[in-house]
């Protein structure tokens, strides 16, 4: 798949696959910043994205940002009629601040296929074995008979 990048402005970081087969393409920042215990912050990455119709871009987590900060992306998909600025939305859930550094890897971006649904109202759904179930509707031990 071709993607098109188009950077909008001259110090953005083209995003990269860290090695051949890796799913998700880095993300760089473009200021340095600290990141105060609960605060969430957008970064503008600096480019914008062209790719084909029937996928969409979804922003997720770095591993060691979690695990080593306590950093974590609030998440963000982007359609692929989207022509705008990318960003990134993090959140400090540690208990300490978390210096980011410009240039520094702090998301990444993977390219998913998804599928358009054909919605149909009705008074009426099936019925299955969940049913209505919410949460913990399976158990909490392992079914041992």
């Amino acid at each position: 798949m071709k993607i098109k990048i188009k950077k909008l402005r001259a110090d953005a970081a083209m995003p990269t696959y860290a090695r051949p087969g890796d799913a998700g393409l880095d993300l760089y920042s473009l200021e340095n910043y600290e990141l105060r215990p609960g605060e969430r912050k957008i970064f503008d990455l600096g480019f914008a994205m062209e790719f084909e119709f029937g996928y969409a871009a979804i922003i997720k987590d770095k591993g060691s940002l979690p695990k080593n900060g306590g950093i974590h992306t609030m998440g963000g998909v982007f359609d692929a009629g989207y022509r705008g600025e990318y960003n990134v939305q993090l959140i400090n859930l540690g208990n300490e601040p978390y210096k980011i550094e410009k240039g520094q890897k702090i998301a990444q971006l993977i390219i998913y296929p998804i599928i358009i649904a054909d919605l149909e109202e009705t008074d009426e759904l099936s019925e299955s074995i969940r049913g209505d179930g919410r949460f913990g509707s399976t158990g909490k031990k392992i079914n041992q008979n």
